[in-house]
């Protein structure tokens, strides 16, 4: 980044492969506001590791190895020692006044989506925003940015698991919990834990090239760029709350009934609505469409027969409800990423013991990230609440597969999917990179409480 008076300059990459082209995007900072002064804003209650990201990228003066230097401001966004995790708490040496003069102002994380920041710390991201500063929003500190309304009408990422939470407290916000982060240009945000990490090696890289950023990523031992996105890590389990409502019986005779052949519109027929309102109460209610949902299901169904089974592709696709094994193939490497044979062999090979039902004994864990070619992550604080189903973004396409998963202001178009009507296309994807976990408990609870209501 350079600064001609109070004029900053700040590169970001052209397309949505985050590739070596870089256009400039003028940024004018006023007042004392200077393009190499990060301030990171600090809450009571953030997790440490996620609070620590921006602190050691720009936070740690490495001159000496020819890498750029930042002056870091670290600010607190409310009064008190602040708590973190085990029980540790921290002293800023800033308050919000420090964000004043700060070209760059990062906020790692929040609390909790249930409640609202401080109106004081708001005041202050606006005005930053106003006055030129580019505002970075990790993990769930998106929640922070658009509690300032700096979200409003743009297009944001955060954890997966707090996505549709983001969307229906923000719902002028366009979340995508598809990218591991999005450049805005003025707003940035990132995923999960290691996300913020690759947002940070990102802005030093428009800062400073990519030479710059690639030698920061060897000295944190990182990669310095990650292809994928969320996707791998997706767990599509249903909020619990839904079990109160009248659409629950209709979801748990979906879950029930998976190996048969339907539709979206035998659902909205069993709920004795119309498709539009089905559509529409059913997305209220989850934050994800029907037809997204429904496809998702049946490919974690088949997930768990590949696991656990030596049944044949042909008879998973039977048993999942797919018309033919090349519709389940579509949609099982449109959504993980891999092929059922490979996500087999793969799983397979991560266990250590045989099973009755076709494990291979003997074999030394190999990770799943191979396969996929993802990297794990770490979810944020628990506070946020329940797994909800993640959100596509409002009118977002499919995701064309093979894609960096990084989304810049400037970036590229995107191709849609092709459409197989026998199960729903979906872009969120349940991925074997998040330990295999699924579902399964969120789903018998959701069905004993719709059979107490029946």
């Amino acid at each position: 980044m350079t600064a001609t008076g109070d004029e900053a300059t700040a590169a970001v990459p052209v397309g949505a492969t985050g590739s070596a082209n870089l256009a400039a995007v003028t940024r004018k900072l006023s007042g004392r506001r200077r393009p190499e002064i990060v301030a990171v804003l600090l809450f009571s209650g953030g997790p440490i590791f996620e609070s620590s990201i921006p602190l050691s990228v720009f936070g740690i003066d490495r001159q000496d190895s020819g890498l750029p230097h930042y002056r870091l401001l670290v600010c607190a966004g409310e009064s008190g020692p602040l708590a973190t995790t085990g029980g540790l708490t921290m002293t800023a040496p800033h308050g919000l006044e420090g964000l004043a003069r700060a070209g760059t102002v990062v906020v790692p994380a929040w609390r909790s989506a249930a409640q609202t920041p401080p109106a004081e710390a708001l005041a202050a991201l606006r005005k930053a925003h106003a006055e030129g500063a580019r505002i970075i929003g990790l993990c769930t500190g998106a929640f922070v940015l658009a509690a300032a309304g700096l979200l409003d009408g743009r297009p944001a990422t955060t954890h997966w698991m707090y996505a549709p939470t983001l969307a229906k407290r923000y719902p002028q916000v366009q979340v995508d919990p598809r990218e591991l982060f999005i450049d805005e240009g003025d707003v940035l945000t990132s995923a999960g834990t290691a996300a913020g990490i690759d947002l940070c090696l990102h802005v030093v890289r428009a800062d400073h090239g990519a030479e710059a950023a690639a030698a920061l990523a060897r000295r944190l031992v990182v990669p310095l760029r990650r292809t994928g996105g969320q996707a791998p890590y997706v767990d599509r389990s249903l909020p619990e709350e839904i079990g109160n409502d009248p659409l629950a019986e209709v979801v748990t005779w979906a879950l029930d009934n998976l190996s048969k052949q339907f539709d979206v519109e035998v659902l909205a027929a069993r709920a004795y609505m119309s498709r539009r309102t089905f559509d529409r109460r059913f997305r209220a209610l989850t934050g994800s469409a029907p037809l997204q949902w429904l496809i998702s299901q049946r490919v974690l169904q088949a997930q768990r027969l590949l696991e656990t089974t030596e049944l044949s592709v042909d008879e998973v696709a039977r048993r999942c409800g797919f018309r033919s094994p090349v519709a389940l193939r579509g949609h099982f490497r449109r959504q993980l990423g891999v092929s059922p044979a490979v996500y087999r062999s793969t799983f397979r090979a991560r266990r250590p013991e045989s099973t009755p039902t076709g494990g291979t004994a003997g074999m030394q864990s190999t990770p799943v990230a191979a396969a996929t070619g993802a990297a794990t992550t770490s979810g944020p604080a628990d506070q946020f609440g329940p797994t909800l189903p993640t959100v596509p973004p409002q009118g977002g396409p499919a995701r064309a597969p093979g894609r960096v998963g990084a989304r810049t202001r400037q970036g590229a178009g995107r191709q849609a999917a092709p459409a197989d009507h026998s199960s729903p296309a979906e872009d969120g994807r349940v991925g074997p990179g998040q330990a295999l976990s699924h579902p399964d408990g969120a789903t018998a609870a959701l069905r004993g409480r719709s059979s107490e209501q029946r």
